[in-house]
């Protein structure tokens, strides 16, 4: 039997993935193999850029596509602060007395990175990525907390029913009221649940003759900031696109679709990160694919600093050319192979349809990305431009429990106690009654909230566990607990238990200045050597915010040397931050952190400012969102296959990564796209189960 080549373009998560699992994965039917990489088959991965993947293959910035961390100097040692994707939510996929499947529908969780971070040995990496309870906020130049706002302390909006008492994310909910009736039903629990509601939610209340929209209509087709305008008014839109904090949330995207996107954010959703930074799954997921190749004898080649150009099918061989780094639109050579992966977003993808829409063809070719089913589909996600800024400092000025703290500090301290934390307990002879008494409510309180969300019931949160529950303050915490055992710790238990459950939040604070949201990481280097340093994501933007920085990347008087169009930079890159640009930063930190009237000179100056651009070639996009008039789930199924939209061709050309997928922004999408071809076109027997969980949606 003739060996096989199989071809990943794109280095980043789907790719690496999908290395991965076609080297590391098993049959689901040993009687056919056909699929299946065999000893002298060849695997090739195709990198753009060229990423720092080990020391061997020393790139120009850490792996990870449109995850990017950035080291203090470069150091791996050093504090980090993430300029890309930063977390996952973690799936608890270990059976226990209180989680005895695993596998339900209404167990939350990023399932196949908590899976794959378990199978390539990171995680014991894995640590909390908690939000603050209590964020700082600063609009229209009112500095506030969150827990500050209510009748006497309005936020400075002129919000319809008196819509100002309360959080801006409280305008999320008054949303969701024209399709659910909030007051005895929750969103569906359930990703199943989520995949019917794409196509079938529906606006279930009476909006009044005011409305543009009517009880009954399909919110697949309702722009989501059509639907929020309609609802909230003028002011109570702004409040809530200003003070949540990302402009993503309310962009005019497929109201179903941002009916679950928002509901991500809830409180409650355990989100962890690597202390090597979420880069190290990559760099991790590389080395294995290496290692599997050579064992079994398969050759793995990895072609950096190479794009793919154009793409044709003839005759069930895909050929294929591809450009340098250096000359990306200019054909660098000609290939073939047996499947080709495309492991990239919309923008990348575009770029390969026009050269292959041009070039030259010969009898019996088939152009299946200019086909017109796919070209509708591939215009069904919109992309959605962001921009981030690290700075690292060599104080935490920003902090609320320092010698002398701004004005207007981030509440970061909070108090979280895991399962990890109550074995601990245990292990140092923690009182065995209140092990057991926490365990108790523990089981009682998610017991409730399973039942409730089977039924589709408010969950009644009276029913407290102190397990997976974030605190503000200290006292919150010690009070809950003690109610929970139904007594007074000593001095000793009450510090036993505040060791362990005390942490760092990563705030954000947020505004609607042009930094929007600030993360703080603070010292976050694995060792405790040398001279501490503390990061922040200065900036974190979206959509229109994205330009306001642009001019600033450069010196006064230097003009722009390179297109837009070529300038590869999130490829290559942080790049350092000019001195504007960093005075610019510390005028909008100082209004946030000391007040509106606040000089640049209250923020330090820092030690290195870098920036990421995201709305650059290749991604165009920090992330993406589905259109509205589209039913999502065909979209998910067709798109992975595209030959499969056109009557009568079957083609092994796939698209993989978030782009398209039930979990775009997320690493997660990426992998489960990339696992469903795998299981539905190769045989490759899945790496869960996905019964309760299906890696996309069906059509």
């Amino acid at each position: 039997m003739e060996s096989k080549t199989y071809s990943i373009f794109g280095a980043g998560p789907a790719g690496l993935y999908t290395a991965w699992r076609l080297l590391q994965g098993k049959p689901a039917n040993e009687n056919d193999i056909s699929k299946i990489l065999k000893k002298g088959d060849i695997l090739e991965l195709y990198d753009w850029g060229k990423y720092q993947f080990s020391e061997e293959e020393n790139g120009t910035r850490e792996a990870g596509a449109r995850v990017c961390t950035w080291h203090y100097k470069d150091n791996p040692e050093a504090s980090y602060v993430e300029l890309g994707g930063m977390r996952y939510s973690a799936w608890d996929y270990k059976k226990t007395k209180d989680n005895p499947n695993p596998n339900d529908g209404n167990n939350p969780g990023h399932r196949l990175v908590t899976k794959t971070i378990s199978e390539i040995g990171l995680e014991k990496y894995a640590v909390p990525f908690n939000e603050a309870n209590d964020p700082l906020l600063s609009l229209r130049a009112k500095n506030m907390y969150t827990s500050e706002i209510d009748a006497n302390n309005p936020a400075p909006y002129n919000v319809n029913d008196y819509g100002a008492y309360s959080a801006p994310d409280d305008g999320f909910t008054k949303i969701e009221g024209v399709g659910i009736n909030v007051s005895d039903t929750a969103l569906p629990p359930t990703r199943n649940e989520w995949c019917k509601f794409y196509e079938e939610g529906q606006i279930t209340n009476d909006l009044g003759d005011e409305s543009i929209y009517k009880k009954g209509q399909k919110l697949k087709n309702a722009g989501y900031w059509n639907l929020a305008y309609d609802v909230l008014g003028q002011e109570g839109f702004s409040y809530l696109s200003d003070g949540n904090g990302y402009s993503s949330n309310v962009v005019n995207s497929n109201s179903a679709q941002s009916f679950e996107v928002n509901n991500e954010f809830t409180p409650g959703t355990l989100y962890k990160t690597l202390t090597i930074g979420y880069s190290g799954i990559f760099s991790a997921l590389f080395k294995e694919i290496v290692k599997l190749a050579r064992k079994k004898g398969i050759q793995f080649k990895y072609k950096s600093n190479t794009r793919l150009r154009s793409i044709l099918e003839n005759k069930n061989t895909i050929h294929y050319t591809t450009a340098s780094k250096e000359e990306p639109n200019k054909e660098l050579e000609a290939g073939t192979c047996d499947a080709a992966f495309l492991a990239m977003g919309r923008y990348a993808i575009d770029l390969v349809a026009q050269a292959t829409r041009y070039a030259n063809k010969n009898e019996g070719d088939f152009d299946v990305l200019n086909e017109d089913k796919v070209q509708l589909y591939l215009e069904s996600v919109l992309m959605q431009p962001s921009y981030k800024i690290g700075m690292f400092f060599d104080t935490p000025w920003w902090r609320d429990d320092i010698p002398s703290p701004p004005r207007y500090p981030a509440k970061l301290n909070s108090y979280f106690l895991t399962e990890e934390g109550v074995d601990v307990l245990k292990k140092d002879q923690f009182p065995a009654k209140y092990i057991k008494a926490i365990k108790k409510a523990a089981s009682e309180a998610a017991q409730a909230k399973l039942k409730a969300e089977k039924k589709h019931k408010a969950y009644d949160n009276s029913i407290t566990s102190i397990i997976n529950t974030s605190y503000t303050t200290e006292e919150d915490f010690i009070r809950a607990a003690e109610s929970i055992v139904k007594a007074n710790f000593t001095y000793e238990e009450k510090q036993q238990i505040l060791a362990l459950s005390h942490l760092d939040t990563i705030g954000p604070s947020a505004t609607d200045m042009p930094i929007r949201q600030v993360v703080y990481f603070g010292n976050n280097a694995r060792t405790d050597k040398g001279k501490k340093i503390y990061g922040i994501l200065a900036s974190y933007d979206d959509i229109n915010y994205t330009t306001f920085w642009k001019p600033l990347e450069f010196e006064p008087e230097e003009e722009r040397k390179i297109a837009e169009s070529k300038d590869i930079q999130p490829l290559i890159g942080p790049r350092k931050a000019p001195e504007m640009m960093v005075k610019m930063l510390r005028k909008q930190l100082a209004s946030l952190h000391f007040g509106s009237q606040a000089s640049y000179l209250s923020v330090p100056e820092p030690l290195e400012t870098k920036y990421m651009d995201w709305s650059l070639p290749p991604f165009n996009a920090g992330y993406h969102a589905y259109y509205s008039h589209y039913n999502i789930g065909d979209v998910q199924q067709k798109i992975r296959k595209p030959s499969s939209l056109v009557k009568g061709k079957d083609t092994n050309l796939f698209i993989i990564g978030s782009t398209y997928s039930n979990d775009q922004a997320w690493v997660e999408g990426a992998f489960c796209t990339a696992e469903s071809v795998l299981n539905d076109f190769f045989n490759i027997e899945k790496l869960i189960d996905d019964t309760e969980y299906p890696f996309i949606c069906p059509a």
